[in-house]
């Protein structure tokens, strides 16, 4: 077989072109300077322990004391044996982050293209116009770096499928269980259960149109290809996987055995989350035109109105100088008046793109119209939240797994990758001379009469439409010295930003319409329409995306990596060197990754947290009305001596103060009482009365694990913890008769392994989350060991299918190869 340069010769230059637009973007990185990703800066507290051990012994830990009072680390960042996936897609994303993964978005899109049979030029169109969706840039800022690594490989997954029902079964086979690898890899599952839904679409379009066809034996082979290759696919991520899984029943994804609230009220048990929690970000109705007009809602929840804007001016008419003007309206005044708590930057994907997108309505027809016209529209209605109420709770209460996800708003990711594919195979069909002109000035027509007269309508009559009324305007017609006058500034403002974004979008519509035009009259060749076309895409996306994520974003390589400052305080309690937790309340003890970055801590940073601990929060931690409550007192103190907690950090009108807990009670200890309890609702009740160094708690089934009639504590007794890792903990016993130890490290039910002398003994709950031993008479060695079956399990289907996937690619590949020659 000959090789042809020449055809090859345009993919990589697209490859370069690929790299030099993701540095371009990223420029910073170059100089050594990295992105500050909040996110990532919480996640190196969280991980900081698996990190620490990872760089001095060179090996993996799966447990981690240093968060939440201890956790698995599958969510950490934990890495398993045989993992051969996980060096490709390290090998794939070769550039300093996060030009890495803006890089990713490109070529997986360009492959798609590619699959669709559209010319490169067009590829690349479509790559910076999926790559650069608003969206995807702002992840990639605040450090969803899993989010956007999942999103990066939803086109490379779709090549796959699209090929196999192109009945290219070999390649499209192979490619689909690479690709799912991949996708699975990047471990975010709601991103990849969003991309499942879309496969669905896909597959149901697809149905449709064999049985219109009669080819139903092609189907079903393809079907039948797909399930082996995504089955292969999950293998390779088997032990990750399955973590994920059983971790996920122990989490807050997971279903609680509780029916009251912190608040006393009766709660419904489900298996997921609460139906208010993963509504708690719903997208606005009217907020749907935020896709196409940036500002149309004020942009995100950060923007504000410059110093010419009317509110300011109202301001200085009522005598404030203008810098007092300014100081106050950056503080308390939203341009966003969306329906959400908080947004970060609007979804937008482009008025360039959906008007290509709108085109392609018009001219093409059969399956992929109606899959990327479908998808786009049940994201939409699904990212409505609990403002679709009907559709929502449907979705919750009878889709598989819908319940396991928050953030409804995050499954518009489908609309920021369709849009991109109907513009692109838009613009294909208007340059196929298959196409007749009359019909490809038609569409153009009613394109732009449709989408530039709605631009155009709101641009000259959105004040009349719409009321713009924020959350907070009811607060500000209540103060005196504002009223009325301040907040219809405001909401002139708020007008004023639309209609500016409107008239931009008419400007580049109108551009890119007359483009095509000329070219209809042969008047601009393809080329230069083309041009045209990519230029003002990229003005278009590239130019908003700057206000979000831009050079005052980055901070020194010195800066980023000690983005936690040890404080004097921290110092102090890190000279003790006992075995002990720390309670941090200079920001909420969870939801900051603070303390874990230096010391063990009780809180910690994460999406899916221990269950137990956070209901325990929930109940003894933090004040319904007031939240988080400061200091030690007696609500909280025998909570977090049961924890080992020895000290808390917090800041008063002094400045930050160092608590010490003189109660705590230590790494073990036994109790003189038991008091049993038949349910989670009363286990959890009773904590309230808990006195730690002297009763335990525990309910019925987890007493009978254990088989402990009588216990006796005599003075002489003690128990002390001898050694400690993350992965292992011994102690040494003594106690003239049969006794209940109680341990202040968290109860997981999966892996954990004690013994007694060398002897396995049954692990028990107390006061809802630690674990117990029934501890015989005498003096004893006692050993936690952390040994998760389901590593093992999974690295060993991990390597089996790695191994059966690099076989099928070798096989594949000289099938090919022999099939050409």
């Amino acid at each position: 077989m000959s090789f042809d340069f020449k055809k090859i010769a345009p993919h990589l230059v697209v490859f370069v072109i690929f790299i030099i637009a993701a540095l371009a973007y990223f420029h910073p990185v170059l100089s050594n300077k990295k992105l500050y990703q909040s996110d990532i800066v919480q996640y190196k507290g969280n991980a900081r322990q698996l990190i620490e051990n990872r760089a001095e012994t060179g090996e993996e830990i799966y447990w981690t004391n240093a968060v939440f009072g201890g956790m698995p680390t599958y969510q950490l960042g934990a890495r398993y044996p045989y993992d051969f996936i996980d060096a490709l897609d390290r090998g794939l994303r070769f550039m300093p982050r996060p030009a890495d993964y803006l890089f990713l978005y490109f070529i997986s899109f360009y492959v798609l293209m590619l699959v669709l049979r559209v010319d490169w030029q067009l590829g690349l169109i479509g790559a910076f116009a999926f790559g650069f969706s608003t969206y995807l840039v702002i992840i990639l800022g605040v450090g969803h770096n899993a989010k956007a690594h999942a999103i990066a490989y939803f086109p490379l997954v779709l090549s796959g499928i699209i090929l196999v029902f192109q009945k290219r079964y070999v390649i499209g086979g192979l490619l689909t269980a690479l690709a799912v690898a991949l996708e699975l890899q990047a471990n975010h599952p709601q991103m990849t259960y969003y991309l499942f839904i879309a496969t669905v679409i896909l597959g149901i379009a697809y149905l449709i149109d064999a049985v219109r066809r009669q080819q139903l034996p092609h189907y079903f082979k393809s079907v039948a290809i797909m399930a082996v290759a995504a089955l292969i696919g999950l293998g390779t991520n088997a032990a990750n996987l399955l973590a994920t899984q059983q971790y996920s029943q122990e989490s807050t994804r997971g279903p609680s055995d509780l029916t009251i609230s912190a608040q006393g009220e009766s709660v419904q048990p489900t298996d997921g989350l609460a139906y208010d929690y993963i509504t708690q970000y719903s997208y606005g109705l009217t907020e749907s035109f935020n896709l196409i007009i940036p500002r149309f809602a004020g942009g995100g929840s950060g923007a504000r109105p410059d110093e010419d804007s009317n509110t300011v001016e109202f301001l200085e008419k009522l005598g404030l100088p203008k810098a007092s003007a300014m100081d106050f309206v950056q503080n308390q005044v939203p341009l966003y008046w969306g329906d959400q708590i908080i947004v970060e930057a609007p979804a937008y994907i482009g008025i360039t793109v959906f008007f290509l997108a709108v085109i392609a309505l018009f001219l093409i027809k059969g399956r992929l119209k109606w899959w990327t016209l479908g998808t786009a529209i049940l994201a939409l209605l699904l990212s409505y939240g609990k403002n679709l109420d009907f559709l929502t709770r449907f979705f919750v209460d009878y889709v598989p797994l819908y319940d396991k996800f928050r953030a409804v708003t995050s499954i518009q990711v489908l609309i920021e990758l369709v849009i991109p594919i109907l513009a692109v195979v838009g613009l294909y069909q208007l340059f196929n001379k298959n196409n007749k002109l009359e019909e490809k000035g038609k569409a153009l027509l009613y394109a732009a009469i449709g989408v530039g007269g709605l631009l155009a309508v709101f641009a000259a009559f959105g004040n009349q439409l719409f009321d713009f009324a924020g959350a907070y305007d009811a607060a500000y017609l209540q103060q005196e010295q504002l009223g009325s006058g301040f907040v219809d500034a405001l909401r002139q403002d708020r007008f004023e930003v639309m209609r500016a974004d409107s008239l931009r979008g008419l400007f580049y519509i109108g551009v890119i319409s007359l483009a095509l035009w000329l070219y209809f009259k042969s008047k601009l060749q393809e080329n230069a329409v083309l041009i045209i076309v990519g230029i003002f895409i990229l003005v278009d996306l590239v130019s908003f995306d700057l206000n979000y994520v831009n050079e005052d974003d980055y901070v020194s390589a010195s800066q980023y990596d000690n983005a936690f400052q040890r404080t004097p305080i921290d110092e102090q309690v890190l000279q003790d060197d006992g075995y002990f937790r720390v309670y941090d309340q200079l920001m909420n003890p969870f939801n900051s990754a603070r303390a874990p970055y230096f010391h063990n801590a009780l809180g910690g940073y994460h999406g899916a947290k221990p269950r137990r601990i956070q209901e325990i929060a929930d109940f003894y931690l933090f004040d319904p009305q007031l939240g988080m409550r400061s200091g030690l007192n007696e609500q909280n103190q025998q909570i977090l001596s049961m924890f080992n907690v020895k000290y808390l950090i917090d800041v008063d009108e002094e400045g930050l103060q160092l608590v010490e807990n003189r109660e705590n009670l230590g790494a073990a200890w036994f109790v003189k009482e038991l008091q049993v309890v038949n349910n989670a609702d009363e286990e959890m009740l009773a904590l309230a009365n808990l006195d730690g160094k002297k009763r335990a708690i525990m309910q019925q089934s987890e007493l009978e694990k254990i088989s402990l009639s009588n216990i006796s504590v005599d003075s002489t007794a003690q128990i002390r913890l001898i050694s400690h890792s993350p992965e292992q903990m011994v102690y040494q016993s003594t106690n003239s008769s049969d006794a209940l130890a109680v341990f202040s490290e968290a109860y997981y039910p999966h892996g954990w392994i004690a013994t007694i002398d060398g002897l396995e003994v049954p692990i028990a709950r107390a006061n809802y989350a630690l674990r117990a031993l029934k501890v015989p008479a005498g003096s004893h060695k006692i050993e936690f060991t952390f040994e998760p079956d389901v590593v093992e399990t999974g690295t060993a289907i991990m390597l089996t299918s790695n191994v059966l996937l690099i076989l099928l690619l070798l096989g594949g590949t000289f099938y090919l190869v022999r099939k050409k020659n």
